[in-house]
């Protein structure tokens, strides 16, 4: 196994130990959270939330937004999170202009397989968009469960790339 591979299997492992019950402080000045849900059986989703920084009384009071990298298969909470949109970049450093400042924003790696998303054997990875929108459907349905005052807070999916084919039918699926 190279050095690289031990890396993020440990990363991969210690995030998966986290689990996720509330909001907590992670790196940067914002609280975050994070977790797998269980989408099917074999199949386990990975998503990281940010909680907005805007000046407001409850987080609740502005959107959640949804990001939805492309690929198939690039990772959200790695490339749109870091590289594109998220409070920190690839370094540490803070990120100038954020979404954050705005809204909730939730990346999610999918399809399974992608990012900290992991499926139990090669049976359980995706082959159809319509497929990988019911995994995202069933997350959401986990993270509702475990979030229960989003349920009222609009949503907003954004993607980019080959997330153009997968927002339309994951809306369609909601």
């Amino acid at each position: 196994m190279t050095g690289s591979a031990i890396i993020a299997l440990l990363a991969l492992l210690g995030i998966a130990g986290l689990g996720s019950v509330d909001a907590r402080k992670g790196y940067g000045s914002g609280e975050q959270d994070w977790g797998f849900v269980d989408v099917r059986t074999g199949a386990h989703m990975f998503y990281w939330l940010y909680y907005t920084t805007a000046n407001v009384t409850s987080y609740t009071e502005r959107p959640l937004a949804i990001w939805l990298q492309g690929g198939p298969g690039a990772s959200s909470t790695g490339y749109g999170n870091f590289e594109e949109l998220g409070p920190l970049k690839l370094d540490g450093s803070y990120r100038d202009w954020t979404w954050v400042k705005d809204m909730n924003v939730m990346f999610i790696d999918n399809p399974v397989g992608s990012g900290f998303s992991y499926v139990d054997g090669s049976s359980y990875y995706t082959n159809t968009n319509k497929q990988i929108a019911l995994d995202l459907v069933e997350l959401m349905k986990g993270f509702y469960t475990k979030h229960p005052e989003f349920k009222t807070v609009p949503l907003h999916i954004f993607c980019e790339s080959y997330g153009g084919k997968m927002a339309p039918e994951f809306a369609l699926e909601l």
